[in-house]
């Protein structure tokens, strides 16, 4: 069957949207909350942070070995389990007596986050008739996208009239309903291969190790080299172990195909340029222009906001047209948009920053429903779970990739002018957002030459 009958299709797309919202919140939603977690739960600010680290580490590592499972055992019964977990563990984190109890619940919530944000888009490919799924990549990239604008919103609202630990208790009834709904999902046969479990955990410490050396690139001593370098080498050993199955974990099969391979390096590219804004525009929002925390949360608004307004768009449109011109277009927008922030006024108004962020998020969105599109059918129909994993997994190397170059800018500046740091940080991310563009047309023109030598 080509996608599931009207009734049920919104049914499982609705049960989808609910799950990925409440994975990316919980992305978002612990930041506002970490001074009064480390007050009430008796440790320093920086101790805190780990709150959030653990959520998005077990979020990378887990992302290969739960796309797996989905090939092996079904991408209805990953997400089941994964919702599952994800919602005991919120009753987990509202219940946590002790900030290290939190922690480890906060990384049960990530794996099971993993669970639902591994099969997403398999997910979808199934839920949608072939002619409409950029429809559906675009929901959810609408769904991404609102809820990466409301998570400080959400939080703010609840800790003004409730405490932190009701951050996550609003997640159970909502997983509940998510849950009960699940029966909507298409059902999807498995490969009944057996689990790589020796791969998994191969798998996970090279992510995890590439996660932890970025995060600790620009601090003292050599620790985050010698992460990246373990990681580099489990990393060698996982590819030289992959590299003879025929359904990898880590989809080495899907990278002989050269329109996947470009639409993945073409992702990484998007994200590290998108990243590379995201963590420096603040800084230069209240540090260098004086604006106030609250004032740079309204004016990184107009980005986000602006990539739910053009994701649906982007999807319909990619179901008309090929997804590659768009993706060039929404990449060159983007990279425009990051340039003339960079060519910012010495004393902008509001409007000047609004405007070049919207310009932003337009080209965000314009580009990632029809990459992801590209993604997802440049695989056969039961390997779109390693597709799924690989395209997640991208898309966190790159925001911890573009993270890591923003505080090598900073190292490297010394604190001498912020001012030109940041505008440094901004030119590299057009500059990636470029690379990103050209590896686009690339593969237009060898998408031309293919169809032109066609019998």
């Amino acid at each position: 069957m080509d996608g599931l009958p009207t009734p049920q299709r919104y049914w499982a797309i609705l049960t989808l949207a609910m799950a990925i919202a409440m994975a990316v919140l919980d992305s978002f939603i612990a930041n506002v909350a970490l001074p009064t977690i480390a007050r009430d739960l008796d440790v320093s600010p920086a101790t805190s942070i780990w709150a959030v680290n653990a959520y998005q580490i077990a979020v990378t590592v887990s992302l290969l070995p739960l796309s797996s499972l989905g090939d092996i055992y079904g991408y209805r019964r990953v997400y089941r389990v994964g919702l599952a977990i994800f919602t005991v563990a919120s009753l987990a984190c509202a219940l946590a007596p002790s900030f290290w109890t939190l922690t480890a619940a906060r990384a049960a919530q990530g794996i099971g986050a993993a669970g639902i944000l591994s099969v997403n888009v398999a997910l979808i490919r199934f839920i949608y008739p072939k002619a409409s799924l950029g429809r559906g990549i675009g929901t959810n990239a609408l769904v991404v996208a609102t809820g990466s604008v409301a998570g400080p919103t959400v939080a703010a609202g609840i800790l003004s009239f409730a405490t932190w630990p009701w951050l996550f208790a609003v997640n159970l009834p909502i997983g509940l309903v998510a849950l009960w709904m699940a029966r909507a999902l298409p059902a999807t046969e498995g490969s009944g291969q057996n689990f790589d479990f020796a791969s998994a955990l191969i798998s996970a410490s090279t992510f995890g190790l590439l996660i932890l050396g970025m995060g600790s690139i620009g601090q003292p001593g050599p620790i985050a080299w010698i992460e990246l370098a373990a990681a580099l080498c489990l990393g060698l050993v996982l590819i030289r172990r992959q590299a003879g199955q025929t359904r990898p974990m880590l989809a080495i099969d899907l990278f002989r195909r050269l329109p996947f391979t470009l639409a993945i390096a073409t992702s990484f590219c998007f994200f590290v340029a998108a990243y590379l804004a995201y963590v420096s525009l603040p800084f230069f929002f209240q540090n260098v222009l004086g604006r106030s925390q609250a004032e740079t949360g309204l004016l990184i608004t107009p980005w986000p906001a602006a990539t739910a307004l053009a994701a649906p768009l982007a999807g319909r449109l990619s179901d008309r047209w090929p997804a590659i011109p768009l993706a060039v277009i929404g990449m060159g927008t983007m990279a425009l948009g990051l340039i003339l922030l960079a060519l910012l006024p010495a004393a902008p108004s509001n409007l000047d920053i609004v405007w070049r962020m919207v310009i932003c998020g337009l080209g965000f969105g314009l580009f990632q429903t029809p990459n992801n599109k590209a993604i997802v059918t440049s695989a056969p129909l039961d390997r779109s779970g390693g597709a799924n994993g690989v395209a997640a997994t991208t898309r966190q190397l790159g925001m911890a990739t573009g993270a890591a170059l923003v505080a090598i800018v900073f190292s490297l500046g010394a604190g001498q002018s912020l001012s030109r740091d940041v505008i440094t940080a901004l030119l590299l991310a057009a500059g990636f957002a470029t690379a990103s563009a050209l590896g686009s047309s690339l593969r237009m023109i060898g998408f031309a030459r293919e169809a032109r030598t066609r019998p």
